[in-house]
């Protein structure tokens, strides 16, 4: 009774008449003037009785976005095109639950103006609503003692939007889901989606605004905390014991590390890229730069970094004031589909080309955000994902290129089920076209649930390609990567003598740049030594030296450059990357 009294009263405050009144309208993902006037008397601690107030009494992991996922929330409201056609890919996969005020509008709306074919695998629930962001308001998905019991834990929302707020009860009541809220002192958390990754194993990535939003005198009147207190939190309620959080972006109006990072898998970041000097440019990279210098992947490993270009808005980049956000990290796994946020042909056949050579096996879908980015948000910040009641989960650190010929290579992998694993087996090719060949795993380390196969060292330069399939005693089979057999990891061998140094003969290499020719941006990987300082430059037909490129060391095994043709006249160019021991060229055609 007293959450619908609150919700009386609100109604009827003049400051919030237009946003209940008109459920489309356009509340961008930061804050509107109206908005900000609430706080001098808004209460950001939600309702008394909503969900479970106390943590999770078990151990819990938060989910990884790559896991399996049974639903992908959205809430349907303004941007419909956008929405409509992440539907009509998501529900090829999942179910997709769509939030709106009437199901019968959403229905025919869907049908009849933006043309799906059906509504198979889509659920409708009637709700109150705000506005789209459902990344930043809606539930986290966390399992008990790694696999067991399905929860989803919510933090207050850094928005005077009561509707939202209430989502993750409306959806643990549809799917019968327990909700964890940190509504209540000293726990009173606010934090928001967009600003969160996890890798599934304990590590959880943001920007330091989590640190700002929650320090003394804070706006939202929650308990002040430090960062320790924070990280204590996120450890109870998330299972978060490595909370890593980087400085905010002077261009990002909404600090939400979503719109430049995106984790691919545990140990490789995806991360956005300006040319040299340009608007968030410098702080991404001193970001990524603290990361790699004081972190390792939970496998204890460095990481690896994948580049995509940050596309320009008509030439101009954040650091102008009209210049969208435009990013190609604010990306939704949906099992075996990527939704990538797409704006003009001529930068996003470069992204959407990074993204299938690092996801081999996945369906990459761009969908046009030229509208919804003008809002500060894409695909990443209007939906949600509901992890499966019974995961069956396999963490697998890809095999590592190899020198070695003589011995066999071991593949591990952790695998759990709530039921037990029954058996597992590594699948594997050196050749595509001719299928693959079956290992039998063991379980050689209960206390872990590792589970171990020996491939066959065939004595010869040869790709690998593999994946892991476990079987549950339960019946359930599940693979990794998910889109298996059509996605795979794959490993390099490149045997050598006995007397050469394998760690002299680390491959050396610069790709053919595509597209070639080239009218606006072209992209190629380097790979050398992370600490060899290298230095990559454009030379005309002359020999004239037009552009540096880079110069420094990759400061990780492989590295994605980009070069904007638009600053190039028509012709012909040599691009030469060179180090103290070699010099590569490679001939660049400029339309």
């Amino acid at each position: 009774m007293l959450k619908h009294l609150l919700l009386f009263l609100l109604l009827f405050s003049p400051l919030l008449t237009q946003a209940q009144s008109d459920n489309d309208q356009n509340l961008p993902a930061g804050l509107t003037e109206e908005e900000e006037k609430m706080f001098e008397w808004y209460d950001f601690h939600t309702f008394p009785e909503k969900g479970i107030t106390t943590p999770p009494a078990a151990p819990v992991r938060t989910m990884a976005e790559w896991e399996e996922i049974q639903a992908l929330l959205v809430t349907w409201t303004q941007y419909r095109p956008t929405l409509a056609e992440i539907i009509r890919h998501a529900k090829e996969e999942c179910e997709v639950i769509v939030i709106c005020s009437s199901a019968a509008v959403a229905q025919n709306q869907l049908l009849n103006t933006y043309g799906l074919d059906n509504l198979d695998n889509v659920t409708f629930l009637e709700d109150d609503y705000d506005s789209i962001w459902m990344r930043d308001y809606g539930p986290n998905t966390v399992y008990e003692n790694d696999v067991d019991s399905l929860a989803t834990v919510e933090w207050i929302y850094n928005r005077p939007r009561p509707e939202d707020d209430l989502i993750p009860d409306a959806i643990g009541e549809l799917l019968n889901i327990p909700v964890y809220s940190t509504t209540l002192a000293p726990t009173d958390l606010v934090n928001t989606g967009g600003n969160f990754t996890s890798d599934g194993m304990g590590t959880g990535f943001a920007s330091e605004l989590i640190l700002e939003e929650n320090e003394p005198g804070n706006p939202y009147g929650v308990t002040a905390k430090t960062e320790e207190q924070i990280d204590q939190i996120m450890q109870d309620w998330m299972g978060i014991d490595r909370y890593i959080k980087m400085e905010t972006l002077p261009y990002d109006a909404i600090h939400h590390i979503d719109m430049h990072m995106k984790l691919l898998d545990e140990e490789t970041i995806l991360i956005g890229e300006y040319p040299a000097g340009e608007a968030d440019g410098p702080q991404i990279e001193e970001n990524l730069n603290y990361v790699l210098d004081n972190f390792m992947s939970s496998f204890g490993t460095p990481y690896k970094v994948v580049r995509v270009q940050m596309p320009p808005d008509d030439g101009a980049y954040p650091d102008t004031w009209w210049a969208d956000y435009r990013t190609y990290t604010n990306s939704v796994f949906v099992n075996k589909t990527i939704l990538v946020p797409v704006y003009e042909e001529q930068f996003d056949t470069t992204a959407l080309r990074i993204y299938e050579e690092n996801m081999p096996g996945y369906n990459v879908v761009g969908i046009d955000c030229n509208d919804i980015i003008e809002s500060l948000g894409a695909l990443h910040c209007i939906t949600r994902a509901i992890g499966v009641n019974d995961p069956l989960r396999i963490v697998h650190q890809e095999l590592p290129d190899s020198y070695d010929n003589y011995e066999n290579f071991t593949v591990d992998a952790i695998i759990q089920h709530r039921s037990g694993i029954e058996s597992a087996t590594l699948w594997w090719t050196t050749d595509l076209d001719l299928g693959y060949n079956s290992v039998p795993m063991t379980l050689t380390d209960p206390g872990t649930d590792t589970w171990t196969a020996n491939l066959l060292n065939n004595g010869a330069a040869s790709t690998y390609y593999y994946y892991i399939e476990g079987n549950a005693n339960s019946g359930k089979t599940q693979v990794r990567p998910l889109p298996a057999p059509a996605g795979y990891f794959e490993f390099n061998t490149d045997f050598v003598s006995s007397n050469e140094n394998p760690d002299d003969l680390a491959e050396e290499f610069v790709s053919q740049i595509y597209p070639n020719p080239v009218a606006h941006t072209a992209a190629f990987e380097v790979s050398f030594s992370p600490s060899e300082n290298i230095n990559i430059e454009i030379y005309d037909l002359l020999g004239r030296k037009i552009e540096t490129v880079f110069d420094g060391t990759l400061g990780t095994a492989s590295r994605t450059f980009f070069i904007d043709a638009n600053r190039l006249r028509s012709g012909l160019y040599t691009v030469v990357t060179e180090s103290k021991e070699r010099r590569i060229s490679r001939k660049l055609v400029v339309r």
